[in-house]
């Protein structure tokens, strides 16, 4: 079976990985050029891989062009695997393929179509999650479903722990299902639209912590945006401090101050005061590339150039 791969961010490098290794290499992989690497924040050119394995490399910032089209049918391409590609697949490039083409979807759908699945998850403090295989369609992550995988969000889940989870899934999940479809016997289980829920984009500005809110509100922020997203942030002065992890303070109630306001300092970071009245504990963080702390009673705030 002949296949295409298309993907620019980390979990496709993960991917693509797992079938080389399972024997399953594509004939073609397709990727973002490194000119647009700002486009995903954990991009990942897949060039050096692509080399590795012996397989045609393509780059392009769009599946839908005539350049892109013409070598998937050079190639008579069987079936189109897109697992990291944010852009809708139009109806030439999901026929250029014979069998169709798959994509790959970090929720249990038709809950959480969209964007930003894994942040959006974790602020809104689901339990359970899942991986899901689909196949393409006109729609947004709308196509039948070909494998889904439950994943369970413990309480303290952040966005580089659920990503690794859904990752770890992926790679175990396409496999089984490039199996399937060479067999023909691959799924193809309707969604129920009627339960469908769309998450919307996130900005890196999007991040930014209102210390206004309760400690675990802003703690959930934190987790949910941090690595491999931009992360939550704050001004301190004229600086932006980016906060990479945070845990409860067992001693909150020892601390007044205003909302944003640095009320102790540690040997592991620093603390804030929330809105609330319970604090954070800061344990990593990020001021100008350096781990230099804010000083003691200073306000951490909401302008931030």
């Amino acid at each position: 079976m002949k296949t295409a791969f298309i993907g620019a961010v980390e979990g496709s490098a993960i991917a693509l990985e797992a079938l080389v290794r399972a024997g399953l290499t594509p004939r073609l992989v397709v990727t973002l050029p490194p000119d647009a690497a700002h486009r995903h924040s954990d991009y990942v050119d897949l060039a050096p891989l692509a080399n590795e394995f012996g397989s045609t490399l393509l780059y392009t910032t769009d599946v839908n062009t005539p350049p892109v089209l013409e070598v998937l049918r050079t190639l008579e391409t069987d079936l189109a695997l897109v697992i990291g590609w944010s852009q809708i697949c139009g109806p030439a490039f999901r026929s250029s393929a014979r069998i169709g083409a798959v994509g790959f979807h970090p929720a249990p759908l038709p809950r959480m179509r969209g964007r930003a699945v894994i942040p959006w998850t974790i602020l809104l403090g689901e339990t359970t999650t899942a991986a899901s295989l689909f196949w393409l369609d006109e729609g947004v992550d709308s196509g039948p479903l070909l494998l889904q995988e439950t994943i369970d969000v413990v309480q303290d889940e952040t966005a580089r722990t659920l990503y690794l989870k859904q990752t770890g899934a992926l790679a175990r999940m396409l496999p089984k299902a490039m199996e399937l479809v060479r067999s023909g016997n691959a799924p193809r289980i309707e969604q129920d639209h009627a339960r469908a829920t769309y998450c919307a984009k996130r900005t890196s500005e999007d991040g930014l912590i209102d210390w206004r809110q309760p400690a675990q509100a802003a703690l959930r922020l934190i987790r949910a945006v941090g690595d491999p997203y931009p992360g939550a942030f704050t001004a301190y002065k004229a600086h932006k401090l980016i906060v990479d992890a945070a845990e409860p303070f067992a001693d909150s109630h020892r601390f007044i101050g205003l909302p944003g306001q640095v009320v102790s300092d540690t040997q592991r970071g620093f603390v804030v005061r929330c809105g609330d009245g319970d604090c954070l504990h800061i344990t990593s963080w990020r001021l100008d590339g350096e781990a230099r702390k804010p000083r003691l009673h200073s306000k951490l705030g909401m302008k931030v150039p």
